[in-house]
């Protein structure tokens, strides 16, 4: 039986160089802003909660003591840990895992980071969860994400094209939702910072070697869809178009 864990080693162990030195994931203003909150702070220990290609935990490495960058997959680990040792950041060690169990002691991270990350865990609630289980009292977590819009017509859109180019997604979960899942971690919202993210279609697809099929579909859907989902998302006739994100900072409590 194939997991989702499975699906998710799959479609990112091979794309793990992709991912170290895609340009939307190595920039922006919520990669900055991540950095700002860990300068602010100088945390002692800090998790980088689906580290993907480790762009957060580079971030953070300049302002902890020390960084943990943790994924499910042990491609991106291997180089994440490569990528690190060429930056001379000897700070930041890799461990591999499920957001949903982090094997960690309780209040083990001053600052818990996670971008990119969660519209592929399998339970947004006990990833949620984990995080606020090992933030010390005190601490900051932050959640950067594509979010779906609260109408469901331009969710679905969303949510179809997501699956169609990658298999492991999940969900992108609307500000509603993240803030009810935020509560029931026991994480309390201090600030919530939304952004729009332009994305350049080939490069988007090429980044996670959808297959030409699935390419094809998503064009054809693109092509389908309402005026209002195409003004929203900006479709371009490239198919290059502009997601919602959504950074939510938080402490326990």
């Amino acid at each position: 039986m194939k997991t989702h864990e499975a699906v998710v080693n799959a479609q990112f162990g091979a794309q793990a160089n992709a991912y170290l030195v895609s340009a939307v994931h190595a920039s922006g203003e919520d990669l900055a802003a991540i950095a700002a909150l860990a300068a602010a702070r100088r945390p002692g220990a800090a998790l980088d909660l689906g580290c993907g290609g480790g762009h957060v935990s580079f971030a953070l490495a300049a302002h902890a003591a020390s960084v943990t960058a943790y994924d499910l997959s042990a491609e991106m680990l291997a180089v994440v840990a490569g990528a690190a040792a060429e930056r001379g950041l000897a700070n930041v060690t890799t461990r591999q895992g499920v957001a949903e169990a982090l094997p960690f002691a309780d209040a083990s991270f001053d600052f818990v980071a996670s971008r990119f990350s969660a519209h592929h865990w399998r339970d947004l609630r006990a990833g949620l969860r984990e995080a606020a289980r090992v933030l010390r009292p005190g601490g900051v977590a932050v959640f950067a994400d594509t979010v779906a819009p609260p109408d469901a017509l331009l969710d679905t859109a969303l949510q179809a094209i997501e699956l169609l180019r990658d298999p492991s997604h999940v969900r992108d979960y609307a500000r509603a939702e993240w803030e009810a899942a935020l509560a029931a971690a026991g994480l309390r919202v201090t600030r919530v910072t939304a952004r729009r993210l332009p994305l350049d279609f080939a490069t988007w697809v090429a980044r996670m070697r959808t297959p030409a099929v699935q390419v094809a579909a998503i064009r054809a859907l693109q092509a389908a869809v309402s005026e209002e989902v195409r003004q929203h998302y900006e479709i371009a006739t490239d198919g290059s178009f502009v997601l919602d994100t959504l950074m939510l900072e938080c402490t326990p409590g």
